[in-house]
């Protein structure tokens, strides 16, 4: 396999810009698929599961491969919905390049921003896709001023759209100077034809446009352009391509996937502006047994092998597999790997290259490549595999704390076994489902990213496992801070008979800036308790963190130096400093002012201005506060925050007070204090 002709990509975007479309269509016309699945029909390809099929909304990341003009493209579709942006986040971390996909009416969406903002955390290159160029409102122009503004990128149109909205024919392409037309309705059989007269003045000037963008990032195309001489097309892609491999430039292509308008040329970009595994640089590791030895591997064969499972999913056939991004070396059928991040064996009974919910058995697969290995019973997400004598650890991947929760339990009792199964499986899949015991009511409490990920959960249990559930109200995930330092000491100290238990240590509390994060640090000195301690005295307050004094809420936003103690020569036991270590957070905790702290998620409502003033209103009623407004075509764009606990059933609402015609998206933003009666409301439950 020649690895320059190589593509991991991903198409990602807010909910509803027409990904999955997108999808359907590069597997059409790479020849995949011999006819197109509609996502309105429930038909779509990447859609497999039939939840997604009737919701009509991509819940989890699914991969295929295909083949254009000779170059081998790994696909996944990633959700749009942002409780399901853990899948976009570990697909992200897997793949060399991304289609950005926005709808040409609604432009710049939030969760466009969430998936943006991701990528560039990862250093993915970017192409953009203007899609539904056929609809009313379309404004290629405008949604170029938007990722310019509100993504903070630079974005160059390589091609303009011919015509707009129901008049929308084809695209000129900047870059060969030819139009393309799209007179059949399959769209298999492009027209090209030279540039209409009427547009000539307008391509002119978006060319020159280009060539300005490309002389910052090329030297010859500054040379050429400030000569007045003619630049190559071969020279103006070489250009885009280091642009973008360099995340200086997104070049942005327009289309309309549902009219089968654009996609050959999408492909093209694909194929010629975003990287193979070898323009990267080297992925980087470090030792098992030495975190401060950074280990560098080229992307080749010959590599020791290094490879990173970025999903677990269980196939309703193969059961239990795992999506593995081979990065160096090769993986070979029926051999031994080494699982670093656990330090466990596993053997390879298969590799599959998937197509979607379909697959192809392979012998064995190569660096760049992304493939599923079925049956590797000890491996969870973010594990790296290796050779057990040339270990290697990669970054693992790090997921967002869920915010809201629910109570489940077996409707029958002979469903409690398979619910315990179920629930199990799915927690495996996705890192931000969290499975827990309440200790106090002995119930089985889930917990996730927002109603709708519970939800689908739900459903998931009850078509995949047959489980049917009683489920309890959403509950919202509070957390404790401190407001002021506090120093406090514990000391656990037992005599029964024999042996007994010493443990003492004095702790100073202070609360941080970064209301996220927990700190611990030891300032101890001259022994005042004994090395071996010393971890559990940390294991112990990392334990107490996790229950507030408030409501037994998980704390936040806080720093615990350990700055003395004492310790018994007989009686010290580990567990005496962890106890001991519990009581001095606990008592440390009532003296520095403990306040709750609420989820506040970022919200933002589309609504046409005749319902302005009633949308504005609900929001400030639900202890919401509006930050900004935008306009948008004909409608407002109502930027805000609003606590968690007050924006359920929203979505009825919002529909029930602008005759369906609003639309709403909110994320997790950050926590804050809640007002003192609300507090109160909730401590007494």
């Amino acid at each position: 396999m020649d690895i320059t002709k190589l593509r991991n990509i991903g198409i990602a975007a807010h909910i509803d810009a027409g990904k999955t479309t997108t999808s359907e269509r590069i597997l059409f016309y790479t020849g995949r698929n011999y006819k197109m699945g509609e996502v309105h029909e429930g038909a779509a390809t990447m859609d497999w599961m039939d939840l997604e099929r009737e919701r009509g909304i991509t819940i989890t990341s699914a991969a295929t491969t295909c083949e254009w003009k000779g170059f081998l493209i790994n696909l996944i579709d990633t959700p749009g919905h942002v409780d399901f942006t853990v899948e976009v986040e570990r697909s992200l971390r897997v793949l060399d390049g991304a289609v950005a996909v926005f709808c040409a009416v609604g432009g710049v969406e939030p969760q466009s921003e969430t998936v943006w903002r991701q990528a560039d955390k990862y250093r993915v290159p970017r192409i953009a896709f203007v899609n539904k160029m056929d609809r009313i409102g379309a404004d290629f122009k405008g949604v170029i001023n938007d990722i310019q503004e509100r993504l903070g990128a630079r974005p160059i149109a390589i091609q303009l759209p011919i015509g707009s909205e129901e008049d929308f024919i084809g695209v000129i392409d900047l870059v060969e100077t030819r139009a393309v037309y799209y007179r059949d309705e399959l769209g298999t059989t492009p027209e090209v034809r030279p540039v209409p007269l009427d547009m000539a003045a307008e391509v002119k000037k978006a060319r020159e446009l280009m060539f300005e963008i490309l002389c910052d990032v090329d030297e010859d195309v500054m040379a050429l352009y400030l000569e007045g001489q003619e630049i190559s097309s071969e020279l103006i892609k070489k250009a885009l391509r280091e642009g973008t491999i360099s995340m200086k430039l997104v070049p942005v292509i327009c289309g309309s996937a549902f009219r089968n308008k654009g996609i050959q040329l999408l492909l093209d970009s694909i194929a010629n502006y975003l990287p193979s595994p070898a323009d990267l640089p080297p992925i980087t590791g470090r030792s098992p047994y030495d975190e401060s030895k950074i280990i560098e591997l080229q992307c080749d064969v010959e590599e020791p092998l290094s490879a990173l499972v970025f999903k677990i999913a269980v196939d309703p056939f193969l059961g239990r597999l795992a999506f593995v991004r081979v990065y160096s070396g090769r993986l070979l059928k029926g051999t031994m790997v080494y699982n670093s991040t656990s330090g466990q064996r596993e053997r390879v009974g298969r590799i599959l290259r998937m197509y979607a919910n379909k697959r192809e058995d392979i012998d064995e697969t190569e660096a760049g490549m992304i493939v599923a290995v079925p049956s590797l019973k000890l491996t969870r997400t973010g594990d790296t595999l290796c050779r057990e004598n040339e270990q290697v650890v990669l970054e693992n991947l790090t997921f967002p704390d869920p915010v809201i929760s629910l109570s489940v339990e077996p409707a029958t009792q002979a469903d409690k076994l398979k619910l315990t199964k179920g629930l199990t499986a799915l927690s495996e899949e996705d890192p931000t489902f969290i499975v827990r015991s309440d200790e106090e009511s002995g119930q089985t409490i889930i917990s996730g990213m927002g109603e709708l990920h519970l939800e689908i959960i739900v459903d998931r249990l009850k078509r995949e496992f047959g489980v049917d559930v009683k489920v309890g109200r959403p509950q919202v995930a509070y957390r404790e801070t401190i407001q002021k330092s506090a120093s406090a000491e514990g000391k656990y100290i037992r005599q029964s008979g024999g042996r007994g238990q010493y443990g003492h240590v004095v702790i100073e509390m202070e609360p941080l800036e970064d209301r996220k994060s927990y700190e611990y640090e030891d300032k101890t000195v001259g022994g005042m308790i004994p090395k071996e301690y010393i971890p559990a005295v940390e294991k112990g307050l990392a334990e107490a963190v996790q229950t507030g004094v408030l409501g037994s809420y998980p704390v936040i936003g806080l720093k615990i130096t350990l700055v003395g103690g004492s310790y018994h020569e007989v009686d010290s036991s580990e567990l005496a400093f962890r106890i001991a270590a519990s009581m001095a957070f606990k008592d440390a905790m009532k003296k520095a002012s403990p306040v709750l702290m609420e989820p506040i998620m970022k919200v933002e409502v589309v609504t046409p201005e005749a319902y302005l003033g009633d949308v504005i209103g609900d929001i400030s009623s639900r202890r919401g506060r509006v930050e900004g407004m935008d306009v948008r075509a004909n409608a407002r764009i109502i930027h805000g925050y609003v606590p968690l606990s007050s924006m359920f059933g929203y979505a009825t609402d919002l529909r029930s007070k602008t005759s369906g015609r609003a639309t709403y998206s909110m994320q997790f933003d950050h926590y804050e204090p809640a007002p003192v009666e609300v507090a109160e409301k909730i401590l007494r439950g």
